[in-house]
């Protein structure tokens, strides 16, 4: 699958390529949503991996912007350390899958296993 993760930490963004690329997976990144939305211009994505709390265009403006071009992102997961049981419900009705910082590598596996299986990839 393409892979797009956004996070403003670069150690994150590291860990995820690292891992996403050892299961095969083809990864860009990018560390603020305004450089996700100039790479989204020319580009679609199976997956997009973004935190929520950034400094330059937050996570939950760089969702709403992708649920609104479905060509271009099929499935997004939320990272982020400050996801509250009831964000995890909201996102969820929205078809959005949540992974809470600091997360483990099997709990990266089983939400990019969850994505794989969504019958819109």
């Amino acid at each position: 699958m393409k892979v797009l993760v956004v996070d403003d930490e670069q150690l994150v963004r590291w860990f995820l390529e690292r891992a996403l690329k050892k299961w095969g997976h083809e990864v860009t990144s990018a560390p603020s949503g305004q450089d996700a939305l100039a790479l989204l211009d020319g580009a679609s994505f199976d997956v997009l991996f973004t935190d929520l709390r950034m400094p330059e265009g937050n996570g939950a403006h760089l969702i709403k912007q992708v649920s609104d071009m479905p060509q271009k992102c099929k499935k997004i997961v939320v990272c982020s350390a400050f996801i509250t049981s009831e964000m995890a419900r909201d996102y969820d009705s929205k078809g959005i899958f949540t992974l809470k910082k600091p997360f483990k590598l099997n709990e990266l596996e089983s939400v990019l296993q969850r994505c794989e299986e969504d019958p819109q990839i």
